[in-house]
C-alpha cells in the first residue's frame, strides 16, 4: 500500500484583474490614488467572485490600490477570510501616468514625452518588464506555498498579470499591449503539482459585463 506521504498536492493559484474603474477624464492612472472601481466593475468583482464560491480558496491577497481591494473585497467575503495586501501585486510603474496616452490625445504627441519612448523593449517608459515578473513570480510562488493543497485568489493588474503569465510560460516579456489577453475581471489561473507549474488556465466569469463595458466606451 502506498503512503500518504508520497502523493502529489495540487495547489491553484488565481491571478485576478480588477474590474472596471471610474475614469471619465480617461487618463492612464497607473498607481495614481483614488481610482475605485465604478458601479460595473463592482457588479464584475460580484460576478467574479460568485463564479468562485465552490473553489478551495482559503485567502484573498490584493493589490494596495483602491480598484484592486474593492475588487477582492466579495470574494474576500463569500470565504470569510481577511484581504492581505501585498505591494508585490502593484500596478506597474509608468513615467505617464495622469496623461492620455490613447490614439489622438496629447501625451503621445508632446516631443517633451518622447524621451521616454525610446525603447518598447524595456520598457524606456515604465517599470522593466523583469523587475514586474520577478516580483509577480514572487508572490505567485509564496501564495503557492500559503495554500499547498488548495486555492489562494491574488487580485493584480493586467500588466502585472500578463507578464506573470508569459514569465510562467517562458515566453519572452517585450510584447504588443494590443495582445494581451487579459480582460477586465479576468482570472488567469496558475495551477501547481507540488512546486512544478503544470498549465496555465484563463478565463472570463463576468465576459458579458466586460462586452457591455466595451459597448458603453465606443457609444
Amino acid at each position: 500500500m502506498s503512503s500518504n506521504s508520497n502523493r502529489s498536492i495540487r495547489t491553484v493559484v488565481h491571478l485576478m484583474r480588477h474590474g472596471e474603474v471610474y475614469n471619465p477624464e480617461g487618463v492612464l492612472y497607473g498607481r495614481l490614488p483614488g481610482y475605485k472601481l465604478s458601479d460595473l466593475g463592482k457588479q464584475m468583482a460580484d460576478k467574479v467572485a460568485a463564479s468562485m464560491t465552490s473553489r478551495d480558496i482559503i485567502d484573498v491577497w490584493a493589490s494596495p490600490l483602491e480598484r484592486a481591494q474593492e475588487t477582492a473585497a466579495p470574494a474576500a467575503e463569500i470565504h470569510n477570510v481577511e484581504i492581505r495586501t501585498d505591494d508585490r501585486l502593484i500596478e506597474a510603474a509608468n513615467k505617464l501616468e495622469g496623461m492620455k496616452v490613447s490614439v489622438g490625445d496629447g501625451a503621445l504627441k508632446d516631443p517633451r514625452n518622447w524621451r521616454h519612448l525610446w525603447n518598447p523593449i524595456t520598457p524606456s517608459w515604465g517599470e522593466p518588464y523583469s523587475e514586474i515578473a520577478e516580483r509577480m513570480t514572487s508572490v505567485i510562488h509564496e501564495a503557492r506555498d500559503v495554500a499547498r493543497g488548495h486555492e489562494i485568489l491574488l487580485v493584480s493588474h493586467q500588466l502585472p498579470v500578463w507578464i506573470a503569465r508569459m514569465a510562467g510560460e517562458d515566453r519572452r516579456l517585450w510584447h504588443d499591449p494590443r495582445n494581451r489577453q487579459c480582460s477586465l475581471a479576468s482570472v488567469t489561473s496558475f495551477v501547481f503539482t507540488d512546486d512544478e507549474l503544470d498549465a496555465i488556465a484563463y478565463s472570463e466569469p463576468a465576459a458579458d459585463l466586460v462586452a457591455k463595458a466595451s459597448k458603453g466606451a465606443g457609444a
